[in-house]
């Protein structure tokens, strides 16, 4: 409908572990700093949502909780962007399957 999909904690946990970095996705945090503060995905880089335009070629936006995740997804995914996924129920979701996550940096 939106031009992107959402995937589960274990495909994309699969998907980060598994294949060629090249083929790996990109994860990218969209999250605000006060938002983040339930940890990121150590791999994810920060580019806040108001500078999405300038970042291109994501395979993954993940925020918590799924509204800005699937407004960064929808506004890539309008912009060609093929591979671009929500990871369903965000980070909270990754956390309860017992998945590490790293502490929010500011300026990373």
């Amino acid at each position: 409908m939106f031009g992107f999909r959402e995937i589960a904690v274990d495909q994309l946990s699969a998907w980060l572990d598994g294949g060629a970095p090249q083929e790996r996705p990109r994860p990218i945090e969209v999250r605000t700093p006060g938002e983040a503060g339930w940890g990121v995905l150590p791999e994810a880089e920060r580019v806040p949502l108001a500078s999405l335009p300038a970042c291109c070629g994501a395979d993954l936006l993940l925020p918590d909780g799924g509204a800005r995740s699937a407004q960064a997804c929808a506004f890539m995914a309008a912009r060609g962007h093929a591979r671009v996924c929500s990871l369903r129920g965000g980070i909270m979701a990754w956390r309860q399957r017992g998945r590490s996550v790293a502490q929010y940096a500011p300026g990373a």
